[in-house]
């Protein structure tokens, strides 16, 4: 599934993996994942509590990044997202750079705690809106912070999901690789194996990815559009041009 759609199913898709929880982070840069939680927050009536780094509006914190990581360490936030410029098949992320680490010739914003929050928030959500071999890889080339710890280590958190542009997958802790869940409308499994560099375990005729309904159409396009709005205008912008279409 590519174009006018795609956000909108995205947002649906990880806006359910937060139902029952009490506090959602989001990050920077991060337009569809604070669209996901403030939809999250909307279904709930608001009991839902989230915070978006960056946001006026949504974000109780006024140290930056300090705060957030001293609420995760007190487990006090139920799910964050992360993302990276690479991703591999044990769910190591890389957010520094490729080409031979300490002068990588692509360079990236950096680790910035990604690794205190991936062990302490017990439903980390992978998400990338792009799915390529040169994201998913077979191995990371620098790792920012660990998919998996050795099984004598405690962890509380972790990888829960990785959601891409195409598909669905869960982390299976044991096993200590992803499972495909689905995939999006108008991709097909040969081509999703094509475009991914790690292996993943799959059902011989995987299901597809629900489109959003009308109901959570209307809510994407309407107050959740209005909300993200406040930290992201110009993808506001394209969800209400979207439903206007």
């Amino acid at each position: 599934m590519t174009g006018p759609g795609l956000d909108e199913l995205l947002i649906a898709v990880l806006a359910d993996m937060l139902a029952g929880l009490g506090h959602v982070a989001v990050g920077a840069a991060s337009p569809i994942p604070a669209a996901a939680a403030l939809l999250a927050r909307e279904r709930t009536g608001g009991r839902l509590r989230v915070s978006i780094l960056g946001s006026e509006r949504h974000n109780p914190f006024t140290d930056g990044g300090k705060e957030l990581f001293d609420c995760a360490a007190q487990g006090r936030i139920d799910a964050f997202f992360l993302g990276g410029g690479e991703i591999d098949g044990q769910a190591n992320i890389n957010l520094v750079g490729v080409g031979g680490y300490p002068q990588s010739k692509v360079r990236w914003p950096g680790s910035f705690g990604s690794a205190h929050l991936y062990f302490l928030v017990p439903k980390v959500i992978l998400f990338r809106d792009v799915h390529s071999p040169r994201v998913l890889v077979p191995k990371v080339a620098f790792v920012s912070a660990p998919g998996t710890s050795p099984d004598h280590v405690y962890r509380p958190g972790g990888p829960h999901s990785l959601v891409t542009s195409k598909a669905v997958f869960t982390f299976d802790q044991h096993n200590k690789r992803f499972r495909l869940t689905s995939i999006h409308p108008g991709h097909d499994l040969r081509a999703l194996i094509a475009a991914t560099g790690f292996a993943f375990d799959h059902e011989p005729e995987p299901p597809t990815t629900p489109r959003p309904d009308q109901t959570t159409l209307a809510m994407i396009h309407g107050p959740i559009s209005a909300a993200v709005a406040e930290t992201y205008p110009q993808f506001a912008e394209r969800l209400v041009e979207r439903s206007e279409a």
